[in-house]
């Protein structure tokens, strides 16, 4: 079991960092709060590490997410059965994580990223049967959005391609991903906290990653009108290929 007390203390002010740099992203984007920071944090540790260390920032900042799109509410009410295949995704996911070798999450890890920056430059992505048969389209998705999370904190990427699908308006799929991304982020702590992965002192010791995440998140929310979101886009997407790759290396070194 980890503990980030008997760690050396420029990782744990590299994690301060990291929890600050993606809550701006997450704040000013509206998502990508576990996308970049658990990458940048598995560079120097296991992406089982990297999770442990983000769950309690990753719950602040997707509660804070939802409070303040919580008009949209209502509009995102429809998705909820994805909410929910989603959660059953995420537990058969964190039950992988628990008990297998973290190793090859790596290159899993890697191939999300790649597929979300790949639905950034693709344009008319279109699956028909989506729209046809929603609720199977929400069990599919749901489910390998959920079990990609539990294993390494990346739902978006399959998630967006379900949105963008239906076309769904950006305000209402915010406060739907969030939604996924909380009940994913639930059910995982639940599942690591059975397996004795996850300990109460350590959600005791990433509480002020925690705020320093939402502290960032309301910096970022409060910029998002005043940066022009094109170039910020770009330079994720390039910081995000860059993490891709050192991951591939990493695992194949």
């Amino acid at each position: 079991m980890i503990s980030l007390l008997q760690m050396d203390w420029l990782l744990i002010l590299m994690a301060i960092a990291i929890m600050l740099f993606a809550g701006l992203v997450h704040g000013t984007l509206g998502l990508g709060f576990p996308m970049v920071a658990t990458p940048m944090l598995a560079v120097s540790f296991d992406v089982r590490t990297a999770i442990l260390i983000t769950l309690l920032p990753t719950v602040a900042v997707n509660l804070v997410s939802i409070w303040n799109s919580r008009e949209s509410l209502n509009e995102a009410r429809r998705f909820l059965p994805l909410t929910g295949f989603t959660l059953v995704g995420s537990v058969l996911g964190a039950y992988i994580l628990a008990t297998s070798d973290p190793d090859p999450f790596r290159l899993v890890l890697a191939s999300l990223i790649l597929l979300y920056l790949w639905t950034s430059y693709a344009s008319g992505i279109s699956f028909l049967w989506v729209s046809n048969h929603l609720l199977i389209a929400m069990l599919v998705f749901g489910l390998i959005a959920g079990i990609s999370g539990g294993v390494t904190n990346v739902m978006v990427a399959v998630l967006v391609i379900f949105f963008l699908s239906l076309g769904v308006p950006r305000k209402t799929m915010v406060p739907a991903l969030n939604s996924c991304f909380l009940a994913g982020k639930v059910s995982q702590i639940i599942v690591l906290f059975a397996a004795g992965l996850l300990s109460l002192e350590l959600l005791l010791e990433t509480t002020p990653l925690a705020i320093a995440a939402v502290a960032a998140l309301m910096i970022g929310q409060s910029l998002r009108e005043k940066i022009a979101l094109d170039v910020y886009r770009r330079v994720l997407q390039g910081l995000l290929a860059i993490l891709a790759m050192v991951l591939i290396v990493q695992f194949f070194d």
